[in-house]
């Protein structure tokens, strides 16, 4: 047996090596094409509170990709490179061009993944995008969105943000009144900024949502697609406990206390309370989950 788990592992290697050995000039060609399309972003966009979460979205998609890479060399063991790779590459160049030329940089981010996606194709098929499909659509939340399209869809959460902020902390007993996304408590008036309760906020929980999925792999298909579409409401959630946290700070502390140390804190808070509403609400459904099999007697499994 651990013969066996040692050539296993020796062709494992490789074949690797192999892949390697195919790679080595297309990734050349990458880091000459794409080194300053992350040093932009990396000195740009992803400076700011928005689009910080950027880097942390390519640094788990590598990570991911790395683990679920003898996976991909086992499941496409044997299979030959498909040609639908080839106007695919050839359509992320383009995306590339246009982006770069033009100062795109939604084109020229998405263009990175669609080429990823294009050259794996032609080298190991079919197979290989299905090992590694999930850390290519965990990217496309790195990919900056139009500022037109973040306006349109952020006002309106914004705006639902601080209407249940301000019906909860009324409930509680605080004095807060509410015009627009400008709540005043007490004496302090707080505008409900982008950052707190915009699209790019709901993206990256929604992010950090399908990460833990991919994670914890339950084999109960009901329980992981209750579970993503709970997401959305998870992600609002998180959003008017991070806007009521900075709201009470700024209530028993000062206005200095809600806009400087603290409101970084609060961000904190937010993926903190995320990420806990994202277990809770698992446990949740792993209880429910483990009932009806004991009721209906469901071979389906509960991990």
């Amino acid at each position: 047996m651990n013969n066996g788990l040692t050539i296993s592992g020796r062709n494992t290697l490789t074949a690797s090596k192999k892949i390697f050995a195919v790679w080595w000039p297309l990734i050349v060609g990458l880091l000459i094409l794409y080194v300053p399309t992350f040093f932009d972003l990396a000195t740009g966009i992803w400076i700011s509170e928005d689009n910080a979460h950027g880097p942390i979205i390519l640094s788990l998609a590598v990570w991911l990709m790395i683990i679920n890479w003898p996976n991909m060399l086992n499941r496409s063991e044997g299979e030959k490179g498909n040609v639908i790779g080839w106007p695919i590459s050839i359509f992320g160049l383009l995306l590339y061009i246009v982006g770069r030329s033009q100062g795109i940089l939604l084109f020229e981010t998405a263009s990175f993944i669609v080429l990823l996606i294009g050259i794996l194709l032609v080298i190991k098929g079919g197979e290989a995008f299905k090992a590694q499909w999930f850390p290519f659509f965990f990217m496309l939340f790195m990919v900056p969105l139009p500022g037109s399209i973040v306006i349109a869809v952020t006002l309106p959460m914004k705006m639902a943000v601080s209407f249940v902020t301000e019906h909860v902390l009324y409930l509680a007993g605080y004095p807060i009144a509410r015009s627009g996304v400008i709540l005043q408590i007490g004496q302090y008036q707080l505008m409900v900024a982008d950052a707190c309760a915009g699209l790019h906020t709901l993206l990256t929980l929604e992010a950090l949502g399908l990460f833990y999925l991919n994670v914890v792999r339950h084999t109960a298909t009901i329980r992981n697609v209750v579970l993503a579409i709970l997401i959305v409401p998870i992600s609002f959630t998180a959003n008017v406990i991070r806007v009521m946290a900075l709201t009470l700070i700024t209530y028993y502390l000062g206005d200095a206390a809600g806009q400087g140390f603290l409101h970084g804190f609060a961000g904190m808070v937010l993926f903190l309370s995320a990420l806990m509403l994202i277990i809770t609400t698992d446990s949740l459904l792993r209880f429910i989950v483990k009932t009806r099999v004991k009721k209906y007697g469901n071979p389906e499994s509960t991990r």
